[in-house]
């Protein structure tokens, strides 16, 4: 079995929404602190796992490996638009046949969302960095994890055996932190 490492990251509204009624991350929640240790993180990572709406649009996204999770295909394919990139299918494909298709056979994943994403992987994540904006509203947005706003981001990522540690300040005007929640053994 590879030996993976995974970790999550997301920033969130204070009602825990990652994008707006529209589904689009407003530039309300981009906070160049936060764009720093999010694109430190991806450098960082051998893979990047996302949904089809997911990205990071930075300068070195075209040298990143990754996996986007897509109904598009059967099971595992290459993306005719980025040959970096492999579309997965989980309903077709184990995610180590997705990484085979890669090519990476070990190291660190970085899983950037949406959703149903991080909710496929929330019971592999290692370290699941919260990023937060607590004076950032985005009412009738779209909740960072299935079950929010029922619920918080923070009870979910609990629900899932992971515990907040650490807190980095990544923007001090704004007061946006970022968590670090970690597996607990």
């Amino acid at each position: 079995m590879p030996a993976f490492r995974f970790n999550g990251y997301v920033i969130v509204s204070a009602d825990g929404m990652l994008a707006d009624a529209s589904g689009v991350m407003p530039d309300t929640l981009k906070f160049p602190g936060d764009l720093a240790f999010f694109t430190a993180g991806l450098d960082r990572a051998d893979l990047i796992v996302h949904g089809r709406h997911s990205f990071e649009d930075q300068p070195n996204s075209p040298k990143r490996k990754r996996i986007i999770v897509s109904r598009s295909i059967a099971a595992v394919g290459p993306d005719p638009e980025n040959n970096k990139a492999t579309l997965w299918n989980p309903a077709g494909a184990s995610f180590e046949d997705a990484c085979a298709h890669a090519g990476v056979h070990a190291g660190t994943v970085a899983v950037i969302g949406g959703p149903s994403v991080f909710e496929m992987f929330f019971d592999r994540i290692d370290v699941f960095w919260l990023s937060q904006a607590p004076h950032v509203r985005l009412p009738g947005g779209e909740g960072c994890f299935p079950g929010v706003p029922e619920r918080s981001p923070q009870d979910i990522l609990s629900s899932h055996g992971l515990q907040a540690s650490e807190v980095q300040i990544l923007d001090a005007a704004h007061e946006v932190t970022v968590t670090a929640w970690r597996r607990v053994s």
